[in-house]
């Protein structure tokens, strides 16, 4: 009997002018999807200009500037929309959508929709299941104990999967995909009798838990700091904190 895992995903990333889920703009998205392991992988792409300055920074690292976005992405408002459609259609054929780090880019979008759609990514996924994979999370706790950073090209060299490519959106999001097929696979005896939907609610707890953890370690190292524990989205902050 074939696994959930080795059977039909879909994968989500974006990349944006920042690390600020509430500030923060899309600049680039893809969605993947893959019907079984090996398989032909069918890539959506949208390129937004997203009507704020790029940062520096921020191209440094998906090397998209002002000058490419304005000349060819498109506004934010129907890109948002196509977006939040689109991952709402994966999840109600039963899809797993893999996003690697997921309270990032599924907050983003959320804020995202609600600035340019006063709407919610909750609105467009009310009527279908969403069962969100989180490589992060999966491996933060099968392997715990394993010293070292987590980012998703540390994770591929780990994991022995291809990425060509980083911080490409669509790049991201297929590595994100092989890399949950290659960790349920090193892992099955703890997953395989896991259904999805139990799995994103494990990984819930799991998050949160990490993000006690994470708390923790910044205590004892004398530099406090607030870790959201809320998976796979944050919640929006008050207007007063915005």
């Amino acid at each position: 009997m074939m696994h959930w895992f080795e059977g039909p995903l879909a994968a989500f990333d974006t990349e944006t002018t920042g690390v600020d889920v509430e500030q923060d703009r899309i600049v680039s998205a893809a969605l993947v999807a893959q019907d079984t392991t090996g398989g032909r992988v069918r890539v959506t792409r949208w390129l937004v200009n997203p009507g704020i300055p790029v940062p520096a920074g921020a191209t440094e690292i998906h090397g998209l500037t002002d000058d490419h976005l304005q000349r060819n992405g498109r506004w934010p408002a129907p890109v948002v929309d196509e977006i939040a459609r689109s991952l709402a259609e994966q999840c109600a054929t039963g899809r797993p959508l893999v996003v690697m780090n997921a309270p990032f880019d599924l907050t983003l979008l959320d804020r995202e929709l609600k600035r340019h759609r006063a709407s919610s990514l909750a609105g467009y996924t009310a009527d279908v299941p969403l069962r969100v994979v989180d490589p992060r999370v999966l491996d933060k706790h099968l392997d715990r104990y394993r010293k070292g950073r987590r980012t998703l090209t540390d994770l591929c060299e780990l994991y022995e999967v291809p990425l060509d490519g980083a911080h490409d959106a669509a790049a991201d999001a297929t590595a994100s995909l092989e890399l949950v097929r290659a960790i349920c696979r090193r892992f099955s005896s703890r997953l395989e009798r896991l259904s999805p939907a139990e799995l994103h609610t494990l990984q819930a707890t799991w998050h949160a838990a990490q993000a006690r953890g994470l708390e923790a370690w910044f205590a004892r190292s004398g530099t406090p700091e607030v870790v959201d524990q809320a998976w796979p989205l944050r919640p929006e902050l008050p207007a007063a904190a915005a």
